[in-house]
């Protein structure tokens, strides 16, 4: 019933944008321009991609567009992972990925794939032959050989949430505008396709006059009333004693300020889930850190869980979200907020989504901050460890960077070593944490960290610092000399250990499919264009002396350059939390071994 109302909703929010886009002297445009004119009013200014012949016809345009600028990458996996980290930094936004037929879309779709899986919203356009040959079929390059033209849309299907194929100029504006709303509204990629004979094709363009349209289904007012006063309800019954956290959701889904207006309006502790880190500052006096499960520091944990009521936003219970399962939160002590539900204890109300809600839900909730206060928040701490040796070690070296982290800082860190490592480390107030928990593909980083300079450098934010391994780094390293040519300056510390430390940690710890080459990496920035090495800099730091003189040095802290420091670390330490995490799930691939 609820789908039949939401489908409805859309369907009437449809038909005034049609009424609204009509008129009588209609304003001529090409739609690849349309296009572009849409992407320029999300804020679109940086589009990745990969030339090649289906596509090019559309890329002259993005290349003489006065606001928007092409950003060449070295294929189309690290384009769409650029997409994907544009997207992540800039809200309320898209990232925007080109790619040609077949070849250059299926080298994408891994990108795409982590998008979706968490949430992004990033366009995919894709060059493909005339509308002509799409219909008679002829043995094309780039084609399976056998007439399966559709081969390639189906597998997008599989990894996007909404998709166009622009094969007649008449619907182009209207599909143009469906997908782009379905991504800025449902926060997942979606995928359009273009004929290289529809690209200069001319329509109108009233519609633009409309602004694409953002609202969500409205909350059906009789049960959402009814579930503040559930909500209410269970609060009463738990003497107060709350805790809310927040996850991935609250920040895909848009509702940031909603949750920060509710954590100062009541004064409750507030933690945060892995996927969620930043999303409340952590400088705030009620922050208590991350949890995630058994995973969690001890005294996290144990604030979490012996709240009497946890209310959840936008949870996302993966594995490595939630300390591979070990969540130790009953049903009967949780209140779940989501994007589409919310769930008070056993009971489910569909439609009910947390964007309307939580404003209400604040205005409910002001009378319990004088109580919510007196509640007990352990601040986290930033403590550097005494150690002895000077060998730089995990658990020295990720606090160590958090006293170098700066207010504004965009911290992108890898899958594995540096995604565990640094979540423990208290970040700067209006810091952005980019990672990838849930989809986790190694090497996505260093295309991620390409579209968030560069959205970074749209929104007044700070430096740019990416943490990544020797091993991670060699799937997608080519990306580095993109920055440098579009004149970016992130920090990249790369940590070398001598191979994949997660792998290791989870299976054959001594065994050779987990190591790697020695690359020498001080090389790497003068091998990918920085030839005269004017526009870079390259360091490798031993030893805790050498970490803390460069960590100190005023030059290199400003970022004035693209700097790359090879950290050298040993090749079996690993942070607490990935250990932690190892042992957990090799415990659970044990009991599923046994269960067989």
């Amino acid at each position: 019933m609820q789908a039949t109302v939401t489908e409805l909703q859309s369907e009437v929010a449809r038909l005034r944008h049609e009424l609204q886009a009509q008129g009588k002297d209609e304003e001529q445009i090409t739609i690849s321009n349309y296009l572009l004119a849409r992407l320029e009013q999300l804020g679109v200014t940086s589009v990745f991609g990969v030339p090649g012949d289906f596509n090019m016809p559309f890329q002259d345009y993005v290349e003489d567009h006065p606001k928007i600028q092409w950003i060449g990458n070295c294929n189309e996996l690290n384009a769409a992972y650029a997409a994907d980290g544009y997207a992540r930094v800039k809200p309320h936004s898209v990232g925007v990925v080109v790619t040609t037929f077949g070849v250059g879309e299926l080298s994408a779709i891994n990108g795409i794939g982590g998008a979706f899986s968490e949430m992004v919203p990033v366009l995919h356009i894709v060059g493909v032959p005339s509308t002509v040959q799409l219909k008679t079929k002829p043995m094309l390059h780039h084609t399976l050989g056998n007439g399966r033209f559709d081969a390639y849309t189906k597998a997008a299907e599989q990894v996007t949430i909404s998709q166009a194929m622009l094969m007649n100029k008449v619907n182009a504006a209207a599909d143009i505008d469906r997908v782009l709303t379905d991504c800025i509204t449902r926060a997942r990629p979606v995928y359009l396709t273009i004929p290289t004979d529809m690209v200069s094709e001319k329509i109108s363009a009233e519609r633009l006059k409309t602004p694409l349209s953002r609202a969500l289904p409205l909350n059906d007012p009789g049960v959402e009333a009814f579930v503040l006063d559930e909500i209410t309800k269970v609060i009463d019954e738990s003497g107060s004693d709350v805790i809310i956290l927040v996850d991935a959701c609250v920040v895909r889904h848009d509702v940031v300020d909603e949750v920060k207006d509710l954590v100062i309006a009541t004064r409750f502790p507030v933690y945060s889930a892995p996927m969620a880190k930043t999303a409340i500052s952590e400088e705030y006096d009620r922050y208590g850190g991350i949890y995630m499960g058994s995973i969690s520091e001890p005294v996290t944990k144990e604030m979490v869980e012996r709240a009497k009521l946890i209310l959840s936003i936008g949870a996302l219970k993966s594995d490595f979200n939630t300390g591979m399962f070990t969540y130790r939160i009953p049903t009967t002590h949780t209140v779940e907020l989501h994007s589409d539900g919310v769930l008070v204890r056993h009971a489910h109300f569909p439609g009910i989504g947390m964007k309307q809600l939580l404003p209400k839900l604040t205005s409910r909730l002001g009378n319990y901050r004088s109580q919510a206060s007196k509640l007990t928040v352990v601040r986290p701490k930033l403590e550097v460890p005494v150690e002895r040796g000077d060998e730089i070690t995990q658990s020295y070296f990720w606090p160590r960077v958090g006293k170098f982290f700066r207010k504004k800082d965009v911290i992108v860190a890898e899958t594995g070593t540096s995604n565990f490592g640094i979540l423990d480390v208290p970040l700067p107030d209006e810091s952005v944490f980019v990672s990838q928990i849930l989809w986790g593909s190694i090497g996505w980083t260093v295309g991620s960290t390409l579209g968030a300079a560069l959205a970074a450098r749209d929104k007044g934010l700070g430096r740019v610092i990416l943490f990544i391994g020797d091993g991670s780094i060699q799937l997608s390293a080519q990306e580095l000399s993109t920055m440098l040519r579009y004149g970016l300056t992130p920090i990249v510390f790369l940590i070398n250990n001598s191979g994949y430390n997660i792998e290791r940690h989870l299976h054959g710890m001594n065994r050779k499919y987990n190591d790697v080459a020695n690359w020498k990496w001080t090389s790497l920035l003068t091998a990918f264009g920085d030839v005269d090495g004017t526009r870079s800099r390259s360091y490798t730091v031993r030893d805790k002396p050498g970490l803390d003189k460069l960590l100190d040095d005023s030059q290199f802290a400003d970022a004035g350059k693209m700097q790359l420091v090879e950290v050298v670390m040993g090749k079996y330490d690993t942070p607490r939390a990935l250990k932690l995490a190892s042992e957990l799930s090799n415990k659970m691939a044990e009991k599923s071994a046994k269960q067989l």
